[in-house]
């Protein structure tokens, strides 16, 4: 007999991998909606995997609700806790992934999350974490606030360090864009890992403890780069210090491939047709074939994506 979870009046079945994303607002419904599309089209044999949807207090997204209803294998779950929550950049989606991987623990071995300006473009099939590994990240774009792993650590980083209890790094990684080599620093427009690993609801401790923590709120992090992008770095350095790095699958560069950044990638690594990459993101535009420079996009995910964004 299949082994069940209940949550939020929701029956949930176990599933080796299951994706996860957020909506807060009526903007990002479209975005949502084609990445949805998208991994059903394109997903292979991850295609039909679950969706779980959450969603905050400001925002009930009713028509996409009905739209994608149970049997699409779209669930839709109010986030727990909201009004705990600090108002801080990137709060809620941290909380989304806690609340999912409390309930995914156990039942699902890949849990995925997938920001809604996500594009499935090939099967993503590397999210599907075999035995040997425990999570699957990318580096991260540019340097941004990452530290550089030839240069002492600043004081941002190493109040990261100490209050997650981490002494050196483990390992480096290298920024796609700018090719920097920084010390463990992840990209989260998506990413899979094991739930039974408790990393996630650990990201939502510490990301508390030190957005409450005054002195660092108005010294080292009181810069809004550095607030925005705060929630990476938690994660980041909680993956270097709870996963071995042999178990950290580093995804290629198909993967996160950044459509905002195109123009500044190297044209070594600048992907030549949208039909090479695995998950394309974007930050503002829609990926419409018609309005992307630089960039071939061949049948049959041009037509499908003209059928999916005919208003553009």
């Amino acid at each position: 007999m299949l082994d069940y979870i209940q949550h939020t009046d929701q029956i949930i079945q176990p599933a080796t991998t299951c994706f996860i994303s957020l909506l807060r607002s009526s903007e990002a419904s479209q975005s949502l909606r084609l990445m949805i599309n998208s991994l059903r089209a394109f997903g292979g044999q991850l295609c039909q995997c679950p969706v779980w949807v959450f969603w905050g207090k400001d925002f009930c997204p009713t028509d996409l609700m009905s739209e994608y209803p149970e049997t699409s294998g779209v669930t839709w779950f109010p986030l727990a806790d909201e009004d705990r929550l600090p108002i801080y950049y990137f709060a809620h989606k941290i909380s989304a992934c806690a609340q999912a991987e409390e309930m995914a623990a156990a039942k699902a071995r890949s849990l995925v999350w997938l920001d809604p300006n996500c594009l499935v473009i090939q099967p993503p099939s590397l999210f599907d974490l075999n035995p040997s590994y425990e999570a699957a990240f990318r580096p991260v774009h540019i340097q941004n606030v990452g530290s550089l792993a030839a240069e002492p650590m600043d004081e941002f980083w190493g109040t990261i360090y100490r209050t997650i209890g981490i002494e050196h790094t483990p390992f480096t990684v290298q920024s796609f864009v700018d090719a920097q080599t920084l010390r463990p620093y992840f990209n989260t427009h998506l990413f899979a890992i094991d739930p039974s690993k408790g990393v996630l609801s650990l990201w939502l401790d510490y990301f508390k403890v030190l957005v409450a923590d005054r002195q660092f709120q108005s010294g080292a992090c009181s810069s809004e780069l550095h607030q925005i992008f705060l929630h990476q770095a938690i994660l980041s350095t909680l993956v270097a210090k709870l996963l071995p790095m042999e178990h950290i699958r580093l995804l290629t560069s198909e993967y996160s491939y950044p459509l905002h950044l195109h123009h500044k990638v190297p044209p070594a690594h600048r992907a030549g047709s949208l039909n090479d990459l695995v998950c394309a993101v974007y930050e503002e535009d829609l990926p419409h074939p018609q309005t992307i420079r630089d960039l071939e996009t061949r049948d049959p995910l041009y037509s499908w994506l003209l059928k999916e964004l005919p208003n553009i």
